[in-house]
Order: C-alpha cells, then structure tokens, then sequence
C-alpha cells in the first residue's frame, strides 16, 4: 500500500513538472515566430504622423496564460429559503370530564401519525 502512495505521489508531481516544463517550450515557440517574421521599417518624415498598418501580436494563447490556482468558481445558481412565520395565539381550555362510554382499545381504527 505504501508503495502505491509513493508511486502516485511521484507520478503527480511529474505531471505539474511536465505541465510548468511545456509552458516554458511553449514560450520559446512564441520566440522563434517573432525572429522569423519578416522585419518591418517604417518610413516617416518628422512632420507627418501616420499609421499605416499595424503588428499583431498573439496575446491571447490559453497555453501561455495557464496558471495553477485553487479556486474553482460555482457554475450553478444558489437558492435561499425564507421561512415564512404566521403568529396565532392558542386558546388552552382545562376540563376534568370522564368518559364511561369507551374503555380499552380498539385496534381497527389505528392510524399513521399526523404530521
């Protein structure tokens, strides 16, 4: 068992260590792109200030933005329950009054609980 807990723990960290090593490649792709673009010259006189076309640059790459965080956002929508009180007053009424007309227990008659 101990032995299967070293192995997963090593083959874990080896895939966060392979993750952080393919963004840095990855970045060194970005590099090679911008050296094998052709260089642009602009040319301009002092006195005119044009914009004739423009550099795009990749900022957006989801492989360069990639980080590790702890944080997982709720994709669903929290409901709140509100308990709704109505207040009623309650009457108590004592009466000592004996009844002669049952005794025992009559078990055709018995029921679930009221809830």
């Amino acid at each position: 068992m101990k032995k299967k807990v070293i192995i997963i723990n090593f083959l874990m960290s080896l895939i966060v260590l392979s993750a952080m090593l393919f963004q840095t490649v990855h970045s060194y792709e970005h590099l090679l792109t911008q050296l094998k673009e052709k260089h642009c010259e602009h040319h301009t006189s002092a006195n005119q200030k044009e914009i004739t076309h423009s550099h795009s640059v990749d900022t957006k790459c989801p492989i360069c933005h990639f980080a590790f965080s702890t944080f997982i956002p709720n994709s669903f929508q929290s409901l709140t329950f509100e308990k709704i009180q109505i207040e009623t007053s309650s009457v108590f009424l004592y009466t000592k009054s004996v009844s002669t007309f049952f005794k025992g227990s009559l078990f055709a008659l018995r029921a679930p609980p009221a809830l």
